[in-house]
């Protein structure tokens, strides 16, 4: 019964109305029948293609023949109904079927065909104007899908035809209308704009374009958007410029403004500003602007009235933002107009697949296929870095030499405690860094009931929320500290005084040398009555005759608290302060005779004071902002106040370091400046109006680009004023600062009254392009590519203080130097192994540490020996980007765990050998570089073929993994830790063949793809115990892109399955436990710690017998993962980043104004804009 109804089915659609009209309009054509039978065969036709849809898709259906006969016919037919019949026909399907029946009309050849017919119509005197409507409102549709048509268009000599139309037929709109819509399309290609150009096209525009009139408001639209596409071209702009069209333009939008109250018209307004822009695109243009009043008028009209509660402005306002992706590929203030032929457009079927260019799509070159690179011989070099696989321990005191056998530990353990950001500090300043003293709960059961627990028990019991710092981790032993209340003026003066080599801890008697290494210990409130003179450079030489100081403390002295912090005082005032013992990971007197030895490119004279007094987390939570609606349109009107009033403008440098002779202005009301530290990064400074400056950033060295990271030093301020601060060459466009993130402010009297921490500052922050335009050097080639403003407005709580300002928190390679060598003094060598070796020297001479951490074996016999050289690799390192500073917090955490006393610590140290290279690009750290080395290259686009002289740090990390892959040791996991500066949380990129080919569409491909889901297990892991970690956010796409970072060669080329990139936010978290909390060193460094844990965990999934756990859990991998071909979330090449889509709000404003073009023909009749393009116009004054 079915069978017989498939069959009438099929029957039905063979003889279907439209077929057979089709086939019989074809015999016509063949046997030159008399023109009647054809006019009404089509006339048949053209009625059910008005009123069926199901005729519509049969004609345009996969393998029908209908759009090859109604276009022979039409170029066959001389009879003039037919010929309108079938046009009436074509624009029924196109206007129905969108992009992709237009597509398909292009396919087939109609273009060609109906350009023909343009012309043969117009032979005709007068030419049959219904004729003339039909053919141009069909070749607007199709054109823009045509990627040659402005080349045919010109080669059959159209461009004229049309041109003159327009011309003779001014007062007849609807022959002008459609005849205006192909003059865009034609516009399109800069020849053809030029050529029209000069029959006088933009003076024709001009003709209809008017002051405000509530009639042809359509017309009206579609002449603006012609005419900002004609004036793309240089030729057209000059001569609209000559002829004084920028005034005309300025005073019709002016009218219109004044005249369309009601906001009917905004489309029309915005099709001015579209034109006034592309006249501004040349020098010539900008200049008629400015004298015209340009600026002012724009400004006046610009003033946002109060918004109504309902309308269309309304609708407007409260529209979500629809975009997903801050990618910034609308620059096109380059003077070069773009070819039609050169355009894509890809916006057929909205069913369409998302298809993403960068995606890999070859499968042979996904899948990983370890290369040696290297011969055996060449690798022996990296034998010396590896001793723990040949030390036999004889002349080591390890905590047992009798032999025991060689047994697998079989129980697991009990909950695995790690440090967490979960509990704050007391509020008392005298117990900031208070911790919690944890243990490690066994079950009382017994190891049989540890055994048969799952794992998802153990992930519920595994993390114990407690602050928990080196100090309770490496002892537990109290110590009493004598009060500091005798401070006095002697120590603010000796503090100005630190120098590199003279670091006298007799200066200040109560100032002791406890106090500078701990800073948990409460600094007592002084007073100084005397100022202390601004000191210069103290004459004390280094090496090479370098001159090195701390810097200048330009304060009356430490202020007093204020009344409200009588609480906080009072505990300070205490006799005496229990704390914890145990060493910090900070020595100031350390830290200064590591920068010693430190080598910089600017021979850098000064050491910053957070990085002398050192950062604790503060005591408090920092929410994520909250930005007051109108702030950016507030802050980019202001800069437009200053091209309108350029008398109002300082304009005074007041700091620059291209000018070597320059004085500090001696002025008591103007801010001081200074970056010439380790990270530090500041160029210029000017004074634009009296507590407002435009800062400049370097561009890292040996490049002209990358100015996003900074670091300064800010002091001479006053109290209770706002100063505005404006970073006014950044490059990416967009950042997180735009959604709730603040600059970090570091103050050296708040170090001094016992807050030495880095905060979150400023309100008013936003971050939007501004009018500075980039070198096309600088631009990577684009020329006319803008740059962006950071801005943010801050109160100083102090006078005379001296305040350091950071993109994020600062971790310089000397702190790094100073961390490692306290770790290395204050580990137990019976129970940890601990090795720092030099992996190489960088370009500038400084050394790039490789570090070792494992648990010391528990005697010298063989079988102890043969386990500990028998535990997996796990390979991490850091801080390849420079500006990342976030990634060297989380390596922080990590090495912090590693070396910490902690049972669980201790068990991953039984598991695994550490290899780690804490800071991959120490020369871009040190000169305050955001992304590149020396070399003025991303390091991290060199692992595919590193130089050794170029590259020595990523040539060698590589080696070592080499050289684990040549002798049978290839690491478990491989981790690269990354900071991320346009999303929120922690979320890592792994490498998935499978995932890859799922994005190509292709998915009877990707379901044939056989792979281990164990890429997947480690994210997994994490997301269950790491509260600012977030899955969702994570991906396993391979892209183009990124094919020589560190995470696809590890993967590819040394075959590492789990090889990962881990980003950090440098924001905040929008889920989780710290949701709507910006993150901070707290948490980055807890985010080190769980990862340790997590790797406990992955090595109990992998390695189930050793802990004796079920065989059930062997299947918890395939429970975490849905592998039917499913994808947590694409991403796509975002600029120069390890980045993906951004899927946050946008503000329109901190985008490019270009607009995507909007087809033509969509404009033909009624002209109502639709909610998309309601959505789109009037961008500018619609978001702040």
């Amino acid at each position: 019964m079915s069978k017989l109804k498939v069959v009438s089915e099929k029957s039905l659609i063979n003889n279907s109305r439209v077929v057979g009209l089709l086939a019989q309009l074809e015999k016509i054509n063949t046997e030159s029948t008399e023109s009647d039978t054809a006019r009404h065969v089509t006339s048949k036709i053209l009625h059910l293609a008005q009123s069926q849809e199901k005729t519509r898709r049969e004609m345009t259906a996969k393998g029908s023949t209908g759009m090859e006969v109604l276009l022979s016919t039409l170029e066959n037919t001389k009879d003039l109904q037919t010929t309108l019949n079938i046009l009436s026909i074509l624009v029924e399907l196109v206007s129905a079927g969108g992009g992709r029946r237009a597509s398909f009309l292009v396919a087939k050849g109609g273009s060609q065909i109906l350009l023909q017919l343009l012309m043969n119509a117009s032979k005709e005197s007068p030419p049959n104007e219904e004729l003339m409507v039909q053919i141009h409102s069909i070749l607007a549709k199709i054109g823009p899908k045509d990627k040659k048509f402005g080349v045919k268009a010109r080669i059959n000599g159209t461009l004229t035809i049309t041109l003159n139309l327009v011309k003779q037929n001014l007062q007849n709109h609807r022959l002008v209308l459609p005849c205006l819509q192909l003059l865009r399309v034609y516009s399109a290609n800069s020849v053809n704009s030029v050529s029209l150009g000069k029959n006088g096209v933009v003076e024709l525009m001009f003709k209809i374009i008017g002051p405000f009139s509530k009639k042809n408001s359509g017309l009206m639209k579609v002449a603006l958007d012609t005419l900002a596409a004609l004036l793309k071209s240089k030729t057209n702009a000059r001569r609209a410029v000559d002829r004084g069209y920028v005034q005309v333009l300025l005073t019709i939008y002016v009218d219109w403004h004044r005249h369309d109250n009601r906001h009917r018209n905004m489309l029309i307004r915005k099709g001015i500003l579209q034109s006034l822009k592309s006249v501004t695109n040349i020098k010539l243009g900008r200049k008629a602007f400015i004298d015209a009043n340009g600026m002012k008028i724009l400004y006046n009209t610009s003033q946002l009235p109060v918004i109504p509660v309902t309308g269309p402005v309304a609708q407007l306002y409260n529209l979500p933002p629809e975009v997903d992706d801050v990618v910034d590929e609308s620059d096109d203030n380059d003077d070069i107009d773009l070819e039609a032929e050169n355009e894509t457009e890809n916006e057929d079927d909205l069913d369409q697949n998302f298809k993403n260019d960068d995606i890999e799509t070859d499968i042979n070159k996904l899948k990983p296929h370890q290369e040696p690179g290297r011969t055996i011989e060449e690798l022996k070099m990296y034998e010396h870095l590896f001793p723990e696989l040949v030390d036999d321990f004889q002349d080591y005191d390890l905590i047992s030499k009798e032999p025991k056998p060689l047994v697998f530990e079989g129980k697991v353990r009990g909950p695995i405690v790690v440090p967490t950001a979960g509990e704050e500090a007391s509020g008392n300043s005298g117990n900031l860094r208070k911790g919690v003293v944890m243990k490690a709960n066994v079950s009382p059961k017994g190891d049989e009931d540890s055994k048969k627990r799952t794992f998802m028990d153990l992930a519920k019991e595994d993390i114990k929320d407690h602050d928990r710092t080196l100090q309770q981790q490496l002892g537990d032993q109290n110590r009493t500290i004598s009060s500091v209340h005798g401070l006095n003026n002697d120590i603010v003066k000796a503090l100005d005084r630190i120098t590199l080599q003279n670091i006298p801890s007799q200066t200040a008697p109560g100032f002791t040398a406890e106090m500078k290494k701990d800073y948990s210990l409460p600094l007592t409130v002084v007073t100084c009555a005397k100022a202390c003179p601004h000191v210069t450079t103290c004459g004390n030489v280094l090496f090479e005759g370098r001159t090195v100081q701390l810097g200048k403390l330009c304060c009356t002295g430490v202020e007093t608290e204020d009344d409200e912090d009588t609480e906080s005082t009072s505990s300070v005032e205490q006799a005496s302060v229990e704390v914890s013992d145990g060493p910090t990971l900070h020595d100031s007197d350390l830290y200064i005779e590591i920068v010693k030895n430190t080598k910089s490119v600017p021979e850098y004279s000064e050491v910053a004071y957070p990085d002398y007094f050192g950062h604790i987390p503060p005591p408090f939570k920092e929410p994520i902002l909250e930005r007051p609606y109108g702030v950016q349109r507030t802050k980019i009107a202001q800069d437009i106040e200053r091209l309108i009033h350029q008398s109002d403008i300082i304009d005074r440098v007041v700091y620059d370091l291209d000018n070597p002779n320059y004085t500090i202005p001696e002025e008591g009301d103007i801010l001081k400046f200074n970056s010439k530290f380790e990270s530090g990064n500041l160029r210029k400074v000017i004074q634009i109006r009296k507590n407002e400056y435009d800062l400049i950033l370097n561009s890292d060295i040996n490049s002209n680009h990358y100015h996003q990271w900074f670091y300064f030093e800010v002091s001479g301020m006053r109290p209770s004023i706002a100063y505005r601060f404006n970073i006014i060459n950044c490059e990416k466009s967009n950042s997180q600062f735009n959604y709730g993130m603040q600059p970090l402010m570091y103050s050296v009297q708040e170090a001094l009254n016992a807050r030495p921490w880095w905060t979150r500052v400023g309100t008013d922050i936003c971050y939007y392009k501004n009018h500075f335009s980039r070198s096309s050097v600088a631009a990577g080639g684009q020329k006319g590519k803008s740059y962006y403003t950071i801005t943010f407005t801050v109160n100083f709580p102090h006078k005379d203080d001296v305040c350091y300002f950071a993109y994020h928190y600062p971790y310089t390679y000397s702190t790094l130097q100073m961390h490692l060598q306290k770790l290395e003094s204050a580990h137990n060598p019976q129970q940890i192994y601990f090795r720092k070796d030099v992996l190489c020297e960088t370009l500038s001479g400084n050394s790039c540490p490789l570090v070792t951490i494992t648990a010391m074996p528990e005697s010298n016999y063989y079988e102890h020996i043969c386990q500990f050289r028998n535990r997996p690799y796990v390979f991490l390192s850091a801080r390849v980007h420079p500006g990342e500073t976030n990634a060297s917090w989380v390596m922080k955490g990590t090495l912090e765990y590693l070396m910490s006393n902690n049972p669980t610590a201790q068990s991953l140290r039984e598991c695994y050998i550490f290899k780690i290279v804490p800071m991959l690009n120490p020369d871009g750290v040190i000169n305050g570089n955001h992304r590149c080395s020396l070399s003025g290259e991303d390091l991290n686009r060199q692992w595919q073929s590193p130089n050794p002289d170029l590259h020595p740090t990523i040539y060698h990390a590589k080696g070592l993994l080499q050289y684990l892959a040549a002798v049978k040791r290839l690491p478990l996991v491989y981790c690269d830790y990354h900071g991320h500066s346009r999303k929120k949380n922690v979320f890592m990129y792994g490498c998935s063949i499978k995932e890859t080919v799922w994005h190509t569409s292709d998915n009877a491909t990707s379901c044939d793809v056989v792979e281990d889901v164990g890429y997947r297990t480690l994210p997994k892991i994490l997301s269950h115990i790491a509260p600012a970690f977030c899955m969702s956010s994570c991906s396993f796409v391979v892209e183009k892109s990124k094919e020589s970072t560190a995470r696809v060669v590890v993967w590819r080329e040394i075959g590492v399955q789990r090889s990962y990139t881990m980003e950090s936010t440098l924001c905040g978290c929008d889920q989780g436990k710290y949701k709507g909390l910006q993150i901070g060193t707290r948490e980055l460094e807890e985010m080190g710690a769980k990862f340790c844990v997590g790797l406990l965990r992955l090595k109990r999934l992998t390695s189930p017998l050793e802990y004796n756990m079920p065989s059930s859990l062997l299947d918890f991998e395939n429970d975490l993962i849905e592998s039917s071909c499913k994808v947590t979330s694409p991403t796509t090449y975002v600029l120069d980043e390890d980045e993906p889509r951004f899927l946050e709000e946008v503000d329109y404003s901190a985008e490019s104004n270009d607009e995507l073009d909007i087809e033509l023909a969509e404009n033909a009749g009624d002209y109502e804009p639709s909610a998309q393009e309601e959505v789109l116009s009037d961008s500018e004054s619609s978001r702040t």
